[in-house]
């Protein structure tokens, strides 16, 4: 029953943040109008609001004018239950899984988006780097040491920032997520992160070259593979750096 009550708050969320990926870029308010077509103008009515199911039930069209509803809508609700329910399976009620449910949010709105547009916007990470600060806070007032969150939140926008002043293939963004990421991962996580970052980076990069979706001059968003990366290391990083000491040892 846990699992599908977190499945069922994850894509209702995840309903949201549709709405956040859609208007941020457009520099329109995230709560007022009320979910509209945006062909038609039509206001959408409650019950053709709940997540995936209305969107079965209408046949992926608007009520009203019946244009084309993106399948990426339903995908995104999914996707957030999903990540929700893997990340309860990983730590339970845990103070980590709220802040791992937290982190997951903001990656995938700032993913998503830049993915359309390629930009980061400053509105979608520093609200996630404040959240992470006080989750840094609550880390010491249970007698923990936030060094390692500092040091991560460093490490990653040390990176980053370097290869956006020496290469410009990076932007500024990409060391915005990063120090976001930091934040909430610590230092060993964040390593993790900032490794399968670079990997997923290459492998998507080389194949969209290799199989001439883009060229070399192209630019390809970095901010989705650091969500996809960072989402990795939420639910198996722990795993990793256990795995890779226990290689050293041998």
């Amino acid at each position: 029953m846990d699992v599908i009550f977190i499945l069922i708050i994850g894509s209702i969320i995840g309903s949201f943040l549709n709405v956040c990926i859609c208007r941020i870029p457009r520099n329109e308010s995230i709560a007022y109008p009320p979910s509209h077509c945006t062909n038609c103008g039509m206001r959408i009515k409650w019950y053709d609001l709940l997540p995936v199911v209305s969107f079965i039930n209408l046949r992926g069209r608007c009520r009203n004018c019946e244009s084309k509803i993106s399948i990426r809508y339903p995908l995104i609700e999914i996707l957030t239950g999903a990540i929700f329910v893997s990340l309860y399976i990983k730590y339970g009620f845990t103070i980590d899984f709220f802040k791992y449910v937290l982190l997951s949010v903001f990656l995938i709105v700032i993913s998503f988006i830049d993915l359309d547009t390629t930009n980061v916007y400053l509105k979608t990470t520093l609200p996630g780097i404040v959240i992470g600060v006080v989750f840094v806070i609550i880390e010491y007032l249970n007698g923990n040491s936030p060094t390692q969150f500092i040091y991560g939140a460093i490490i990653l926008w040390g990176v980053l920032a370097i290869i956006a002043l020496t290469t410009h293939s990076m932007g500024w963004g990409d060391a915005e997520i990063c120090l976001m990421c930091g934040i909430f991962l610590g230092t060993k996580l964040s390593i993790v992160m900032l490794i399968l970052s670079f990997v997923l980076g290459g492998i998507v990069g080389g194949m969209l070259v290799l199989f001439k979706i883009k060229s070399r001059k192209d630019m390809i968003p970095f901010g989705p593979f650091i969500g996809v990366a960072a989402i990795i290391t939420m639910l198996f990083g722990s795993n990793i750096v256990n795995w890779y000491i226990s290689y050293l040892i041998l």
